[in-house]
């Protein structure tokens, strides 16, 4: 499992409980945070060889638990893992489908960055769920390097959520997909702001429920024999790594280990 940071443990954490048994090796691209505004061309390359270092360890499974990453390369790391006979999940389609069962009105927004509204992804995943949808994209470029860097929430934090917030509630959408996964940790802000009757999507259950079924599906689920283990890999300064990553698990992390990806070509 990969993500830019931290946000990724949003969905590292809701597998861990529902797939206790499992083990997880989770990969923190904190020394190229944020991706949500780098150059596509060159995040696409960074992708190949996260998922050719994850893979060349011997992952049953490669979980892409990062919106933007999703977004601009699945398609990349998708070749990557026919390499080496091992599937994909995404974080996009997942919340996609849940988003599409859940809206009454048909109004669903999406808050993401600038590079997975860009991209059109989750535009084109509720299209592809059989309802007319109208849907709402915002970019909020500042949300997620804010939730990174662990800043404290003060005014000015409030006043940024309601103007990202704003489109979203002159559109009247009644569903919100969190776009990416440094969201959930500011969901109940988006909830206040947004009011009580908005249903928010996040991807740590959607990806979780994916993951079940692909494993089962392929034969590869774990026997229920106790608990598995997870460890912990990032690019950028461990100890920073390990300090926020604990507030985003809501577990100990343990030793990180610090790698750095190389370009494949």
């Amino acid at each position: 499992m990969f993500d830019s940071g931290v946000g990724g443990l949003t969905v590292l954490h809701e597998c861990l409980v529902s797939l206790p048994e499992e083990d997880f090796v989770y990969l923190g691209d904190t020394d190229w945070f944020p991706y949500g505004v780098k150059d596509t061309a060159e995040l696409r390359e960074r992708i190949r060889a996260i998922a050719g270092l994850l893979l060349g360890d011997g992952a049953k499974l490669l979980v892409i638990a990062c919106n933007t990453a999703t977004s601009v390369g699945e398609d990349v790391a998708r070749e990557v893992a026919a390499e080496h006979g091992v599937e994909v999940v995404p974080v996009v389609e997942p919340q996609a489908e849940i988003a599409a069962a859940i809206t009454d009105s048909g109004r669903v927004g999406v808050l993401a960055t600038p590079n997975t509204v860009e991209s059109g992804a989750y535009r084109r995943a509720l299209e592809e769920q059989g309802r007319e949808l109208e849907v709402t994209e915002v970019e909020a470029p500042d949300l997620a390097p804010f939730i990174q860097d662990g800043s404290p929430f003060d005014e000015g934090v409030l006043e940024m959520a309601r103007a990202y917030c704003a489109p979203l509630k002159r559109a009247e959408v009644d569903t919100l997909i969190l776009g990416c996964t440094h969201y959930p940790l500011v969901a109940p802000m988006l909830q206040r702001i947004l009011g009580r009757d908005v249903r928010l999507v996040s991807g740590g259950h959607a990806v979780a429920a994916a993951v079940q079924r692909t494993l089962e599906r392929s034969s590869l689920a774990r026997e229920s024999d106790g608990e598995g283990d997870y460890r912990f890999l990032c690019t950028g300064d461990v100890e920073s790594f390990r300090e926020l990553g604990t507030r985003f698990l809501q577990m100990p992390l343990g030793d990180v280990g610090q790698v750095e990806i190389r370009r494949l070509h």
